[in-house]
């Protein structure tokens, strides 16, 4: 791996995927298996705004004005939230970075720490056969936990085999036109970072459209690796 990350510093992995990837359901899976904190820009937003903090003030007062959050402003709320605790063990980015610029941002930041980027999983998909991956999946409104109409199902129809909750829900825009339009736009804006994170040496790549459990096993290898 790239870099020179100092021994017992928490380890940092990216999950890079279009929509309906099955990020969201891998990361949640990590947390299960390695003790590991999934970080996602959104969930991020949230709680600094509603902790308060410096960072989460200059957040909400740029949200409230309909702008969109600086990248300072993102990388402030990011370090003090690996400083927590609970993130001790390492963590798992989710949407975050989306630029070159925001990349470059985070390796500083990670460095003051003693930390890197250890790995960085592309999951690869077929744009065809996510359009109906992606137009078949639905969620508990409950708790989040990811199903398939397809790939998926829930051991008791419409019951969360997570929480127990009865409150599958299904996104308005999970629809074909939608659907390859986002993968489009996820295709221009990913690709600088694939290149950049392939000559960092810290990119792997996984055929995201197997079953979970194998792409799960191929993360968790990736995953050990870096945790020894």
């Amino acid at each position: 791996m790239d870099g020179d990350r100092t021994p017992q510093t928490p380890p940092v992995l990216i999950l890079l995927g279009p929509p309906g990837a099955g990020k969201g359901t891998q990361a949640r899976k990590l947390e299960e298996r390695f003790g590991l904190v999934q970080l996602s820009t959104g969930d991020l937003l949230r709680a600094a705004v509603a902790s308060g903090s410096e960072a989460g003030r200059a957040a909400k007062a740029v949200m409230e004005a309909g702008g969109l959050v600086s990248d300072d402003i993102v990388i402030a709320i990011l370090r003090d939230r690996l400083a927590a605790p609970d993130c001790a063990k390492g963590v798992i980015l989710d949407g975050f970075p989306r630029t070159t610029a925001q990349a470059e941002a985070l390796d500083q930041m990670l460095a003051e720490s003693g930390q890197q980027v250890d790995v960085t999983v592309l999951l690869e998909v077929d744009d065809v056969k996510m359009v109906m991956r992606i137009a078949g999946r639905f969620t508990c409104g409950n708790c989040g936990e990811g199903y398939h109409d397809t790939f998926k199902t829930p051991t008791v129809a419409d019951t969360c085999d997570h929480c127990g909750a009865q409150a599958m829900t299904r996104r308005a825009d999970d629809n074909a036109a939608t659907v390859k339009s986002r993968l489009d736009a996820y295709h221009k804006q990913t690709a600088p970072l694939i290149t950049y994170y392939s000559d960092k040496g810290v990119l792997r790549r996984i055929d995201a459209m197997g079953e979970i459990d194998a792409i799960q096993n191929a993360i968790a290898m990736l995953t050990e690796s870096v945790l020894r």
